[in-house]
């Protein structure tokens, strides 16, 4: 199935999850008796074998999906592979959908503003699944950004689905008057 579609998260997780089994209950020669001993090193074993499962599929030039899979694998220790990573999977997805991944990403992972780094030069208000603009005000209000916050709510209206965007809209609105009112002088 990943062969087919490599953004397919369901398969991708599945085969995620073999693989991480399979790697805790064995050492890298395959023989159990080399086995991980303690749960720090089954779980280094896992994230390595899920890693390069993520750097195997990624190979594929339509493939975004397992490059945010490896990018969060690495957002604690490779600072600037992580946003190369996220960065290639937000230009491979036409769609958006890797871009409010990356986004998500960056933004539980503490780093708004290369959330936002990334949101600004990617996001296509026309084009994108109108969660990117969700992302992208949260991390602007989280970096402290709130007149950045309020343009990025105005992007909406590039939008060609005003009434699937209604509710958002409100959302957005009523996040960006409390982080404006929480800053003195905006």
């Amino acid at each position: 199935m990943l062969s087919d579609d490599p953004n397919n998260v369901r398969a991708f997780a599945a085969l995620a999850e073999i693989v991480r089994r399979r790697a805790a209950e064995t050492g890298p020669d395959g023989d159990p008796l080399t086995a991980p001993q303690d749960d720090a090193e089954r779980q280094r074993a896992a994230d390595l074998a899920v890693w390069s499962l993520g750097e195997e599929l990624a190979g594929n030039p339509r493939a975004w999906y397992p490059l945010i899979e490896v990018a969060r694998l690495s957002v604690r220790d490779d600072h600037e592979g992580t946003l190369r990573r996220l960065t290639t999977a937000a230009e491979r997805d036409p769609s958006g959908t890797a871009l409010v991944e990356a986004l998500s990403l960056l933004r539980e992972a503490g780093k708004p503003v290369d959330a936002l780094g990334i949101g600004v030069g990617h996001w296509r208000p026309r084009e994108h699944d109108p969660a990117v603009a969700r992302q992208l005000v949260l991390a602007a209000v989280e970096a402290d950004r709130p007149l950045d916050a309020k343009q990025y709510l105005a992007n909406l209206d590039l939008y060609p689905d005003q009434a699937s965007v209604r509710e958002l809209r409100e959302e957005l609105a009523h996040v960006v008057a409390q982080a404006q009112q929480a800053m003195p002088g905006t």
